[in-house]
């Protein structure tokens, strides 16, 4: 079995964060060439459809986005349950390999950074991010979502702990505590309506006011 901490090395081996520079800015990038790690049913153990579809709460109507979608691992449970998912990813590479895979009917791929998101003012019900809010969390990207999410919309968010112990995911020094999540969030004029902590992971949903 591969190491999952392996695929998240920087910058020993450039294995997840494959460029200082996009660091820097507050964007790390995923190898393309691990993209198969990601459609491990491992990664379950640390959240479950059911749990991320009881977070997000989806209607039939919702137009959803889930930002660092990738293979589609999660955007494939989301999608059946809402009317349109926008899968968004900085890689093109891993938009190709969602669609070696198979890309729900209702699934829309969209390759941008999420400082920089294609779509209308209020145009989502609610935005998803599992395991990739470390990889944009700046302010710009922030009132990006805050933009394109109709008032009263939710964004649910589950990602690697600050306080984890570092066995699957990220280095600890690439995560962020849930409060430090739920603080960007608030002071990006975001409601925060859950934040928790797990051994691994957190979970913030928050709404936008």
């Amino acid at each position: 079995m591969t190491d999952e901490r392996s695929i998240y090395s920087y910058p020993v081996d450039g294995a997840l964060y494959a460029d200082p520079l996009t660091r820097d800015m507050g964007h790390h990038t995923f190898d393309s060439d691990k993209a198969s790690s990601l459609e491990r049913a491992e990664r379950y153990r640390y959240l479950s459809r059911d749990e991320l579809l009881a977070l997000l709460a989806p209607t039939a109507d919702d137009v959803v986005a889930d930002l660092g979608s990738g293979t589609g691992f999660y955007t494939d449970d989301v999608a059946p349950y809402v009317e349109k998912v926008y899968g968004v990813d900085l890689q093109e590479e891993m938009h190709d390999s969602y669609r070696e895979k198979g890309v729900p009917d209702n699934v829309e791929l969209v390759t941008a950074n999420v400082s920089d998101l294609p779509m209308e003012d209020d145009a989502l019900d609610s935005v998803l991010s599992t395991m990739t809010f470390h990889e944009f969390a700046i302010p710009e990207s922030l009132s990006e979502i805050r933009r394109v999410l109709r008032p009263g919309g939710r964004v649910m968010i589950a990602d690697w702990g600050g306080n984890g112990e570092g066995e699957s995911g990220p280095p600890t020094d690439h995560r962020f505590h849930v409060g430090d999540a739920a603080a960007q969030l608030s002071d990006a004029g975001f409601a925060i309506e859950r934040a928790e902590s797990r051994r691994e992971t957190f979970v913030v949903v928050a709404r936008n006011d």
